[in-house]
């Protein structure tokens, strides 16, 4: 029966209306999006939606020692995903921490429910070492054939080499948008920019950089030229002081650092969205 007879009369159903809840709403252009930049969990009662769905995870650390940026935490889009009435557990990924000496920190996963995990960015490494692989690669340190780590298919992209034929240059994290810069004599390697096909979540709840998510950190260099972040909130390579970390809720890696003593950069944290029509 498609309704209840009422004095011999079909009367209409009243059609079921999804409830959604959890995390912060925003609303505009006719969709609601629910911002997760913590853990949290997404409710959904009454009735099933059809939902797009952006998962960043940490951004990678990095360390001292002419050290690579880390790299920007995988990024993975669902779109038109029909959610059905449940409960969605929302794992924001926390940014790897920045550390002085040895090798920086890896970010956390990020996950939605049962869905496909967005992988941690990969360390930036200090001297000798070769940068780590992950949702984007690390950095690799300043040193001739120090490698960038490589990046989680379709997440992110790979970190840059590192260079030492006149001072010791790192190389760049990479981002979601772009690999991480190749250092050269002297000047480290740029991060990786991020992505900004994702505007219209960043510009809508006030998260992203200029509209960017997950860049990648910037190289340090023993002299000369140290590597910018890349657009999307990626910390820059110092030399000197300790590198500067990456955008939190960005999923952005933190940036190298040259120094005895000093601190690479810490990788932003993650970010969850959920956006359906109003």
């Amino acid at each position: 029966m498609i309704g209840n007879i009422i004095a011999g009369v079909l009367a209409p159903t009243t059609p079921a209306i999804p409830v959604v809840t959890g995390g912060t709403l925003f609303t505009s252009g006719g969709y609601n999006y629910r911002l997760f930049t913590s853990n949290g969990t997404l409710g959904l009662t009454g009735a099933s939606i059809t939902a797009d769905i952006l998962v960043i995870a940490g951004g990678g650390g990095s360390t001292e020692s002419a050290a690579g940026g880390g790299g920007a935490g995988g990024l993975v889009y669902l779109s038109s995903q029909s959610l059905v009435p449940n409960n969605y557990s929302c794992t924001v990924g926390a940014g790897g921490a920045g550390v002085a000496g040895g090798t920086g920190n890896n970010g956390i996963n990020s996950q939605f429910g049962s869905l496909t995990a967005a992988v941690g960015g990969g360390r930036g490494a200090g001297f000798p070492n070769s940068g780590a692989n992950g949702g984007s690669g690390g950095g690799g340190s300043g040193i001739t054939g120090s490698t960038g780590g490589t990046a989680q298919s379709g997440q992110g992209n790979n970190g840059g080499t590192g260079n030492d034929s006149i001072g010791y240059s790192a190389g760049g994290g990479g981002g979601a948008g772009a690999a991480g810069g190749n250092a050269a004599a002297t000047i480290a390697g740029s991060g990786g920019a991020g992505s900004n096909t994702y505007s219209t979540f960043a510009s809508v709840t006030s998260t992203g950089v200029s509209g960017y998510y997950a860049g990648g950190g910037g190289g340090a260099s023993t002299s000369g030229s140290q590597g910018a972040g890349g657009a999307g909130g990626g910390g820059a390579g110092q030399n000197g002081s300790n590198g500067v970390s990456g955008t939190v809720n960005t999923g952005s890696g933190g940036g190298g650092a040259h120094g005895s003593g000093l601190s690479g950069g810490s990788g932003g944290s993650g970010i969850i969205i959920v956006r359906y029509a109003v």
